[in-house]
């Protein structure tokens, strides 16, 4: 991505190298690969410089647009400081009652946590879903269920119980942001919210 510069301002983006007319002269695209940085400068046209140390994990914050400036023979892009997403619901206020928006103290916008257990819930679903059949069939013919069955459908169900708690008490964004962070150590990834168990085919 390019952008125009004339007197110290931008004025115009160039997202896809072409043909164009800067002052009375018309320039190829061809420019846009053959002539240095400095050349291109040289006629106002600069390569924005992308600025990312305030974008941040979109799972968890609003990032601002970003705003372009130029400074020191450099068009830069970059981004405002991003704002975290409510960890827990909001709720509506009386104020929000009498203008007839809601009910007060009924939840107006879910949380990240309530998303987060019910993404969950649909993840333990799906595992316990894969062995739901043992239990069918123990119904209807009064097959036993083979005990390493029912040992993981137990410890699916312990771990989440242990990963609702985690991310029930999580006392900010941050806080979830860090429960759900992979790291590497020893060659073995892990996050601190851990992982439901699968049952090995």
């Amino acid at each position: 991505m390019y952008a125009i510069v004339t007197n110290n301002e931008i004025t115009k983006f160039i997202n896809n190298p072409k043909s164009m007319v800067i002052g009375d002269v018309q320039y190829p695209a061809k420019i846009f690969q053959l002539w240095s940085q400095s050349e291109l400068n040289a006629i106002g046209i600069y390569e924005v410089v992308f600025d990312d140390s305030n974008k941040k994990d979109e799972q968890w914050y609003i990032n601002t647009n970003q705003s372009f400036s130029f400074s020191d023979n450099t068009v830069t892009a970059s981004y405002g400081s991003a704002t975290a997403k409510a960890h827990a619901d909001t709720l509506w206020t009386a104020q929000d009652e009498t203008d007839g928006k809601g009910t007060e103290g009924e939840v107006a916008t879910r949380g990240l946590k309530y998303n987060l257990i019910q993404t969950l819930k649909s993840q333990v679903a799906n595992e316990l879903a894969n062995t739901d059949w043992y239990i069918t069939r123990n119904t209807e013919k009064s097959t036993a269920i083979p005990s390493a069955i029912s040992t993981h459908r137990d410890a699916v169900r312990t771990k989440q119980a242990q990963m609702e708690t985690a991310i029930t008490n999580a006392s900010d964004t941050p806080a979830l942001e860090t429960l759900y962070t992979y790291t590497t150590t020893d060659g073995v990834q892990s996050r601190p919210l851990g992982e439901l168990p699968i049952l090995e085919s």
